[in-house]
C-alpha cells in the first residue's frame, strides 16, 4: 500500500481536518495504535517532563548539557514556532522531512481505523523515529496535563514537574490541586520524581505516596541561591554546584535549573554528567520565544542589576501566554530597563485568562496592538482592547492580523524604544514570520 502523502505539507493538512476534536485526552487510542507500531521499549533512561509553565526550558537544559558530555539525546517538545520539525530533535538537530513524512506513513498504516488527532500523530512520529536513533537519552515534554496526554503512553525513569498554575481549566480542573493531580499523572511506580516548583500542591505528595515514588522538592531535597557572580546549587547537605548564570533569561529559570539538576544527579549511575558538560550546557542552552531579544543593542540579564542600553529599536519575543508567564515576563521588562516607549504586540486565545495576564504587566506598556491571530480559538481584539482600557490603558489599536499590528508598530517606533510580542505560540509565531520577512535576523 502506497503512501497516502509524499510530503510533509500536505500530511499536516490532512491531520488538521482528520479528528473532529483538536484536543482529546485519553490515551486508548493512541495506545492502541502505538502497540501495533512497536512492541518494545526504550532501552536507555526517559526523562518526562509535565508542568504549566517551564517545560520546554526544562527540556532545553537537559538536552544541551547532555549534549555538552557527548551523549545522544532524542527530544520531543511542543508546540513548534516556524517548522514543525522544531518539535522533534536527535542530537540536537530538527527531524528531517522525510524522516516524519515516513513516520506518519507507517502510523498511518498501523492505525487501520482508530482516528488519531494531530498532536497524537506527531508523538507517534517523534517516538517511531526515536525507535529508529542508537540514543543515551529520550526527553518528553507533556503537551497538556500529563496523566491523559499522549506522552504519557511511556513509562518515565524520571518525572520532573515544573511550575504548576493555572491554565487550561477547562480540561484539567479548577485549581491547582486538580492540575497538579492531572500532572502527576506522568509519575510511575517506585521511580523517582523531581518538582521545581517549591509551593507543590498536596495532590502531587498524595500522589507520590500512592505510588510509593521517591519525590525531591525544590526547598525540601534541593535548593539553590543566586548571587551577581553566579548561582549555586546544593542537594540537601550532599553535592554542591557552583555556577554562572544560565544562558536562558529571567529569575524562573534557576527554579527550571535546580530541578534539571536534581533530575542529572538521579540518573548519575547510568548517564555520569561532568560538573564541565553542567556549566557549558546552562550557558548553551537556547529556546526561541522565551525573552528573545532581536535587533537592539546588547540586553543585560533582566534577573539582574544592570544598566539601561538604547539603540534600535528592540523586538522581545515571548509565548507568555497565562497569568503566571506573564507575570514573569512583566517583571523581566521591569528589570531590563529602556529609555524609550514600550509597545505590546499582542494576542491572545478565548480560553485564557486574559483580565488577570494583562492586569500583570498593564502598567510596563505604553502602547497596545492588539491582533487577531490566525485560529479559530483567537479572542478577538476588541475584548481585549476592553480589558486594557478597564485597567486604565488608553491607547489601544486593535488590527485584523499580527501583520498588520507588526507594521504599524515598525512605522511608529523610535531609536530607543522596545516591542514585545507576546500572548500566545500562535502571536509569536505568526510575528517572527513577518520579521523575517522584513529582516529580521530570528
Amino acid at each position: 500500500m502506497s503512501a497516502r502523502f509524499d510530503n510533509l505539507h500536505d500530511w499536516l493538512h490532512w491531520q488538521e481536518t482528520l479528528h473532529p476534536e483538536e484536543i482529546e485526552l485519553g490515551l486508548a487510542r493512541i495506545a492502541s495504535v502505538f502497540r501495533r507500531l512497536r512492541t518494545k521499549s526504550f532501552s536507555c533512561p526517559v526523562i518526562t517532563i509535565a508542568g504549566t509553565n517551564g517545560k520546554g526550558s526544562s527540556l532545553r537544559m537537559l538536552e544541551s548539557i547532555y549534549r555538552a558530555d557527548g551523549y545522544r539525546t532524542c527530544a520531543y517538545s511542543s508546540p513548534h514556532l516556524l517548522r514543525y520539525n522544531e518539535r522533534i530533535r536527535i542530537n540536537g538537530v530538527e527531524a528531517a522531512d522525510a524522516d516524519i513524512v515516513a513516520a506518519f506513513a507507517r502510523i498511518d498504516a498501523a492505525r487501520a481505523d482508530v482516528s488519531l488527532t494531530y498532536f497524537e500523530f506527531g508523538t507517534l512520529a517523534a517516538l517511531d523515529i526515536f525507535m529508529h536513533q542508537k540514543a543515551d537519552v529520550v526527553l518528553l515534554e507533556v503537551g497538556l496535563g500529563g496523566r491523559l496526554d499522549a506522552v504519557n503512553i511511556i513509562d518515565a525513569d524520571v518525572a520532573l514537574l515544573t511550575a504548576i498554575s493555572l491554565d487550561h481549566t477547562a480540561w484539567l480542573g479548577e485549581d491547582r490541586d486538580a492540575i497538579g493531580y492531572e500532572k502527576a499523572g506522568i509519575l510511575r511506580p517506585g521511580k523517582p520524581a523531581v518538582c521545581s516548583d517549591p509551593d507543590l500542591p498536596p495532590s502531587v505528595c498524595a500522589h507520590a505516596h500512592k505510588l510509593d515514588c521517591p519525590l525531591f522538592r525544590l526547598g525540601h531535597n534541593f535548593d539553590f541561591k543566586v548571587d551577581p557572580q553566579g548561582w549555586h546549587w546544593r542537594e540537601g547537605k550532599g553535592q554542591a554546584l557552583d555556577l554562572p548564570h544560565p544562558g536562558l533569561r529571567g529569575a524562573h529559570q534557576y527554579r527550571n535549573a535546580a530541578g534539571v539538576l536534581m533530575a542529572l544527579m538521579l540518573l548519575q549511575s547510568r548517564l555520569p554528567v561532568s560538573r564541565s558538560a553542567i556549566r557549558r550546557g546552562l550557558l548553551e542552552a537556547y529556546l526561541p520565544g522565551r525573552f528573545q531579544f532581536v535587533s537592539g543593542q546588547s540586553l543585560p540579564d533582566p534577573s539582574l542589576p544592570g544598566s539601561s542600553a538604547a539603540g534600535r529599536v528592540s523586538w522581545i519575543y515571548d509565548v507568555a501566554h497565562n497569568p503566571d508567564s506573564v507575570q514573569q515576563l512583566a517583571q523581566m521588562l521591569v528589570e531590563a530597563k529602556q529609555p524609550g516607549r514600550t509597545f505590546a504586540l499582542l494576542g491572545m486565545l478565548a480560553d485564557k485568562d486574559s483580565r488577570t495576564a494583562l492586569r500583570h504587566i498593564h502598567s510596563q506598556i505604553t502602547d497596545w496592538h492588539i491582533a487577531s491571530l490566525n485560529t479559530l480559538r483567537s479572542e478577538k481584539p476588541e475584548n481585549l482592547k476592553h480589558i486594557i482600557h478597564s485597567l486604565g490603558r488608553s491607547s489601544a489599536c486593535v488590527h485584523t492580523s499580527v501583520a498588520e499590528a507588526w507594521n504599524a508598530i515598525e512605522s511608529s517606533a523610535k531609536a530607543g524604544d522596545r516591542v514585545v510580542v507576546f500572548g500566545s505560540f500562535y502571536t509569536v509565531s505568526e510575528a517572527m514570520v513577518v520579521a523575517q520577512a522584513h529582516g529580521q535576523r530570528i
